[in-house]
């Protein structure tokens, strides 16, 4: 059986933030068919919050753009500071595939720790993060994913990176999301 091939895609970064910040921090989905941005999507989810999966699945089902959208990527599995997403809940919410990808492998005992040691409902967020199962070096990447194969997933990878080694829905996401806090984008996309 042939891997699908995903066109048409949702990326997701959030803002930059500070320890400080308190309530919502911003999330941006910037939408892709093939390498064109076709549209932009903005919303929030709550700063170390359980809303992730929601949100975003709000925020696509909400959209111009949810019949045409084949994948939902991800720039990391947590938004917002430690809203870690679930990422299961958010396939089965939209029926779609989910990508989440790192520029580094994390280092998932550093995160165990802070999790438990530091964060409301820590033991619950560290057990979404397990359950997705271990990061996967796909180029120079690592991603972990719900509803579709490795080789799918390094398809998208491949096909939709441009510049430097993250996709650009990603990559988009990143200076856009940082230009609606910092008045400009700045640092590593």
């Amino acid at each position: 059986m042939a891997a699908k091939r995903y066109s048409n895609i949702i990326g997701f970064d959030d803002a930059p933030f500070t320890p400080e910040t308190v309530g919502p921090v911003k999330v941006v989905g910037t939408v892709y068919t093939g390498l064109h941005l076709t549209g932009v999507v903005m919303g929030e989810v709550t700063k170390d919050g359980s809303d992730a999966a929601q949100k975003l699945a709000e925020l696509v089902a909400a959209s111009r753009f949810v019949e045409h959208i084949q994948l939902v990527m991800l720039q990391g599995i947590a938004l917002g500071g430690f809203n870690v997403v679930d990422v299961a809940d958010l396939r089965d919410r939209l029926g779609l595939p989910v990508l989440v990808v790192a520029r580094k492998l994390p280092d998932l005992a550093a995160v165990r720790h802070a999790l438990i040691t530091q964060v409301p409902e820590g033991e619950q967020k560290w057990a979404l993060i397990e359950r997705l199962g271990s990061p996967e070096a796909a180029g120079r990447v690592f991603i972990q994913r719900a509803g579709l194969t490795f080789e799918e997933a390094e398809a998208v990878i491949q096909r939709f990176t441009v510049h430097g080694h993250i996709p650009e829905p990603l990559r988009v996401a990143h200076l856009i999301a940082g230009a609606l806090v910092n008045g400009q984008s700045r640092g590593r996309a």
